[in-house]
């Protein structure tokens, strides 16, 4: 629906889709919280709602309750015998309690989930690294079957002498007391 100026209701009252809103300053002050520093608060008070010694501390509270209101003379007690006081301060502790330990297993979910993306990343890295290992010592020894080693060239130059041996006539030595151009006891030339 539009107006005389050409502009529809809904336009005036949010603004044009196309530019920024302009920046209005309200009555009532924004509060402003940090996340994180909830969330460690909200981790500090649910680490210590799981130990030992609020536990003791819980009891030891109650217990001094329960027997001042039982105990002490009527007119200093302020929690007759149905304890309907105490029963609303528990209440109240558990209905703050139950929503931060929430919070921070949540938080620590969120950690968790980071830490499990993170091994699975490293698992396949080294799954990977495993892989790559592998082929190179494959090739390896594929290429070691390739390359002649030390016995391989003995065992080849033993038969080679052996076949020598078989096609050259026996060498003629010289006598140590002839004279001539070898050493003594060399072979004729």
């Amino acid at each position: 629906m539009s107006t005389a100026l050409g502009r529809s209701r809904d336009e005036r009252r949010f603004g044009r889709l196309d530019q920024p809103r302009e920046y209005r300053r309200t009555i009532r002050p924004q509060l402003y919280y940090d996340p994180e520093a909830f969330g460690q608060f909200s981790e500090r008070i649910a680490r210590f709602l799981g130990t030992a010694r609020f536990l003791v501390y819980m009891t030891a509270f109650i217990t001094i309750w329960l027997g001042w209101n039982v105990f002490a003379p009527t007119f200093l007690r302020w929690d007759p015998y149905p304890f309907i006081f105490l029963t609303l301060i528990l209440s109240l502790q558990a209905s703050y309690a139950a929503p931060l330990i929430l919070l921070a297993q949540n938080r620590q979910d969120d950690r968790d989930r980071v830490q499990y993306e993170q091994d699975r990343a490293r698992n396949e890295r080294s799954v990977s690294d495993t892989e790559y290992l592998t082929r190179e010592i494959a090739a390896l020894r594929m290429a070691m079957n390739e390359v002649a080693t030390r016995d391989w060239i003995r065992d080849e130059l033993a038969h080679l002498l052996k076949e020598l041996d078989g096609h050259r006539p026996a060498p003629e030595w010289r006598d140590h007391r002839s004279s001539g151009p070898g050493e003594l006891g060399s072979p004729v030339d």
